[in-house]
């Protein structure tokens, strides 16, 4: 049991170090306290762009693995998993979802002014904190459905697979 805890105290301090590098990071970092709002806005605007470069891209490789999959079971099992129908469900939902990120990182810095005015001294505390978990959140977010259907195309196949070996050999 001891080696247990040791080895998820040791994760523990290497999830803790890279939330750490992301804070003090150029993208998270806060050189200096901010004291008016219109600062807080800039400070929060200016990363917008870079946040929806990354959310973005994590995105794009979402959309690709779902790509293959659906490609994949087209080609190999004539089955149309993981493709949406019509495809343009696809295109209205990336834009939905974009809409929805970019209205969840302005309630990053409406939350920041609110904290700044019950607890002037963590604000700044608060907002580098709140970017990097909010980073991190909306890129697993948007990685959650290529790594789902991802994994159910890699199962799907392995069945497939497996159910033409079962045959050939019955």
């Amino acid at each position: 049991m001891g080696h247990d805890s040791g080895t998820q105290s040791q994760l523990s301090k290497q999830h803790f170090g890279a939330l750490a590098r992301l804070r003090a990071s150029l993208l998270c970092a806060r050189d200096t306290p901010l004291s008016s709002a219109r600062e807080i806005i800039g400070w929060w605007e200016s990363r917008r762009i870079p946040f929806n470069l990354v959310v973005g891209t994590a995105g794009i490789v979402s959309c690709i693995v779902i790509g293959i999959v659906g490609l994949g079971s087209s080609i190999l099992f004539n089955s149309e998993f993981g493709l949406p129908d019509p495809p343009l469900f696809a295109v209205a939902g990336i834009l939905i979802y974009a809409i929805v990120a970019n209205i969840c990182f302005t309630g990053g810095w409406l939350l920041e002014l609110a904290v700044r005015r019950i607890w002037p001294l963590e604000a700044d505390r608060f907002a580098t904190l709140s970017f990097s978990l909010g980073l991190i959140f909306s890129i697993l977010l948007t990685l959650a459905p290529g790594i789902v259907i991802g994994s159910a195309g890699i199962f799907g196949l392995l069945r497939g697979l497996l159910g033409m070996m079962h045959k050939q050999s019955g």
